[in-house]
């Protein structure tokens, strides 16, 4: 869930892996092919997302005979420019599984939900989810998975650094991040990813820890706003200059920022489920804490949600759209969850996750998820913003804040002009 969940909204390894891109007539609508663009969350061959959707594609043909499914799997940092290549080329995909929605519906490229799941299917999502793939009253957004995210810490690092509780103030976070610097505990103090793979997600959890975020109660985009400045002169300050994270945030993705906690390189980072697994692995005994705020742990942590959506010009007919997707809702969610330890957008997949006794790792993530904030997804120029941010964002710590903000903002208000 790199937005995405994202893993993200969540994404680690990039790695670009495709079965097939053919597909029927894009005029026709009469396809018995659907082809699919899908994002890759794994982080090795193992578990790339191709194994699943391989295993999908085998029993979903199995059980409707006469259907084919095509599918291409690409990495989080490519899968936005190639999906952008695709629509340019008129060669839209029919499914279109990655971390935003809301820009296509601003180009009348999609189908509504209910136009392309059952009832059945539709009322099984989390109502919360559903709600968030809506724009304008109208969901196109179809929830695919979910995280929210709290900060992890390494429990070695803390010991050998003499740090018995985690931090709950900004403060108390660079206070630690200097223990662990002094006493050599760890390469990295803090880890601080933002670099283009989600630098939209690190900067909201901060900027959620001072009252801040992307826009105001009214939906306007607040981007350079005096909270936010605020931010990222902290940040600046007490953790980039004193050498406490990496030397170049802007430059570096999460995927390696969680690959250096789970190697024991790291103190602390924040996270989302996915790195358990990769702790694990790595044999790192860890700790969760709420997220770190300027006076207090964050009340409202950051939510995220990946998305699936159909398109209408993709060449498939919508019977079989709607056959794949219900097939899949309902008999093949659980499996993905469990294979990247990520949480549920689906009513019985959530039941059985709570019920089964296999992931109480996954309970504080359970537990703040509903307070969660998630991006203003039904903006239709979220997408266009979050992809600046993802450019030119991770200069925030390096340059002037106020500048870098302030021309994010400018172009997000352009987006917003253009829009209209």
């Amino acid at each position: 869930m790199r937005n995405r969940i994202i893993v993200t909204g969540a994404a680690t390894l990039a790695m670009t892996m495709g079965l097939s891109a053919c597909g029927g007539d894009s005029d026709s609508g009469d396809s018995k092919t659907i082809k699919l663009v899908a994002a890759d969350y794994g982080d090795k061959a193992s578990n790339a997302s191709k194994v699943y959707w391989a295993d999908v594609k085998k029993e979903f043909e199995k059980e409707n005979k006469g259907y084919k499914v095509d599918v291409q799997v690409i990495n989080w940092n490519e899968i936005d420019k190639s999906v952008k290549n695709m629509i340019q080329a008129g060669n839209e995909p029919d499914l279109l599984q990655t971390g935003g929605y809301a820009d296509k519906v601003a180009d009348d490229l999609l189908y509504k939900a209910d136009e392309v799941m059952s009832a059945k299917t539709r009322e099984n999502l989390i109502p919360t989810f559903a709600k968030a793939g809506e724009v304008d009253g109208t969901q196109y957004g179809i929830p695919w998975v979910s995280s929210s995210r709290v900060m992890f810490y390494n429990k070695d690092v803390f010991k050998k650094a003499g740090i018995k509780t985690a931090p709950k103030t900004w403060d108390e976070l660079a206070a630690a991040a200097k223990k662990i610097k002094s006493k050599k505990a760890a390469e990295t103090p803090y880890a601080l990813p933002l670099g283009p793979e989600e630098t939209q997600g690190e900067s909201l959890m901060w900027e959620l820890g001072n009252g801040g975020g992307y826009t105001d109660a009214e939906g306007k985009y607040t981007i350079d706003s005096a909270k936010n400045v605020e931010t990222f002169d902290w940040l600046k300050t007490n953790l980039v200059k004193p050498g406490l994270t990496y030397a170049n945030p802007a430059s570096t993705d999460r995927k390696t920022a969680f690959a250096d906690f789970a190697a024991g390189k790291v103190g602390m980072l924040n996270g989302h489920p996915s790195l358990i697994q990769m702790a694990k692995e790595g044999k790192v005994d860890y700790g969760v804490a709420p997220i770190p705020g300027k006076t207090g742990p964050l009340a409202s942590t950051l939510g995220v949600a990946d998305w699936m959506m159909a398109f209408k010009d993709g060449g498939a007919e919508k019977e079989g759209v709607k056959k794949f997707l219900d097939f899949t809702y309902s008999k093949k969610m659980l499996q993905f969850d469990e294979m990247y330890n990520l949480m549920p957008v689906t009513q019985d997949t959530l039941k059985e996750m709570q019920s089964s006794g296999k992931h109480k790792d996954l309970e504080p993530f359970f537990k703040v998820l509903p307070q969660a904030k998630f991006y203003p997804l039904g903006d239709t120029t979220w997408d266009l913003v979050s992809a600046e941010m993802k450019k030119t964002g991770g200069k925030v710590v390096v340059d002037d804040p106020k500048q870098v903000l302030g021309d994010l903002q400018k172009k997000a208000e352009t987006a917003t002009a253009e829009a209209k």
